[in-house]
């Protein structure tokens, strides 16, 4: 059985966003580094606090990606969230788009690709 959880997020600068971000997930998502244990498919709620922005996104989404502690290449614990198709999901995706307007075909490493 799926949990629920509700994530709180911040987020304060262009390059910390970049390498949370996962435009490759069909609807857009986010790494969050966490230690706590999710299964694939639990629905969380993300409360997004983003750089500049004054109110909290949030974003419904589940768990589709997840990298354990002591993964191979010393990469962060967490979990990848899927945006719900809603329009909460889609409005972040578009905040998120603009915010990193020029680097989404950046070759650097991010903390899943």
């Amino acid at each position: 059985m799926a949990q629920q959880g509700i994530l709180s997020v911040s987020i304060l600068d262009r390059d910390a966003l970049y390498k949370t971000y996962m435009p490759f997930i069909e609807g857009g998502g986010l790494f969050v580094p966490s230690n706590k244990q999710f299964q694939l498919g639990d629905e969380v709620f993300l409360l997004l606090t983003l750089m500049d922005l004054e109110e909290r996104l949030p974003i419904p989404g589940k768990v589709v990606w997840i990298t354990p502690m002591g993964s191979q290449g010393n990469r962060k614990a967490g979990i990848g969230v899927q945006f719900a198709e809603t329009p909460d999901g889609d409005h972040a995706r578009g905040v998120i788009d603009k915010h990193l307007a020029g680097l989404l075909d950046s070759k650097k490493p991010t903390h899943t690709m």
